[in-house]
């Protein structure tokens, strides 16, 4: 029997043991005592008895406290344990220093722009699918945070809506009102949990007052419709291609466009149909033979 499997068969942690032996001979290497755990086990749970609990003061000082407490509410759903991991709190680090340097490298552009929804309702192309994923994290973010206090889910929403922001390159007077909104709702989905740095970040594109005092954000019902949706098309339960319809078409104008894709042509030639079937809005299956 392997080592590691001893251990975990007896509910024994490495780090009951090696961590004070490695103390013990002065060699307090972090690196030293994960290698040990990868080899042979989880390492202990965190516990004053075993001296190996985190600092929070220590954590706050090296990070801040914005990433600490993003870290802590992103690691795992309110009730469940987690285990404080080093690669956890610097991967929160990570994300904040990623949101500030983007919006400081937009400030030029962004400072001081003004937008009402009436006028962004008029955005087209890339532009509206960028609304529709602002206005796609906030409904989640308030069904996670109010209905469900899913914290870590809320939170992962609004690192997405920064890696689609990350990719929106504004050319136009539109698009970057558009990209205005979408890092102003970004700042203050996520300044109830990080309030030091959305509140600096705010005032720095020239928004009045405080991130963490001002309205929260409401999805725009006109933004969060989409009009055209793209769904997979299976023949025989596997899928062969996509097809992109409108969102409120019936059943003849899905299998209308369908029929009409060369791939779908090409794939069924020679073939019987014997079913068309159509779940609205989700995939498009060819029963063929």
């Amino acid at each position: 029997m392997k080592i590691k499997d001893f251990l975990r068969e007896r509910h024994i942690s490495l780090g009951d043991n090696v961590k004070f032996l490695l103390e013990a001979l002065d060699l307090k290497d972090p690196e030293l005592l994960k290698k040990l755990e990868d080899l042979y086990g989880e390492s202990a749970k965190m516990s004053k008895s075993k001296a190996n609990t985190v600092d929070p003061q220590e954590m706050i000082e090296r990070f801040g406290a914005d990433t600490v407490r993003l870290y802590v509410l992103f690691a795992a759903p309110p009730d469940q344990d987690f285990e404080w991991t080093q690669e956890g709190i610097q991967g929160a680090y990570r994300f904040l220093n990623r949101l500030w340097n983007f919006v400081i490298s937009k400030k030029e552009m962004l400072k001081g722009l003004s937008y009402t929804r009436e006028e962004l309702s008029r955005a087209t192309g890339r532009a509206k699918e960028i609304r529709h994923s602002i206005h796609s994290a906030v409904e989640g973010y308030l069904r996670d945070m109010e209905k469900n206090f899913q914290f870590n889910t809320a939170i992962a929403k609004v690192m997405k809506l920064l890696g689609d922001l990350q990719e929106f390159e504004p050319k136009t007077e539109i698009e970057r009102k558009v990209l205005k909104e979408g890092v102003d709702t970004l700042l203050l989905l996520l300044a109830p949990v990080c309030p030091h740095l959305c509140d600096e970040l705010w005032e720095r594109l020239g928004n009045e007052g405080l991130a963490t005092t001002s309205p929260f954000p409401e999805p725009d019902p006109q933004a969060l419709k989409k009009e055209e949706i793209e769904i997979p098309v299976q023949i025989n339960g596997k899928v062969k291609t996509r097809v992109i319809i409108p969102a409120d078409a019936d059943e003849e104008k899905v299998k209308e466009i369908v029929m009409a894709q060369e791939k779908v042509k090409s794939l069924i030639e020679g073939k019987e149909i014997r079913r068309f079937i159509y779940v609205k809005g989700k995939l498009v299956n060819l029963v063929v033979k």
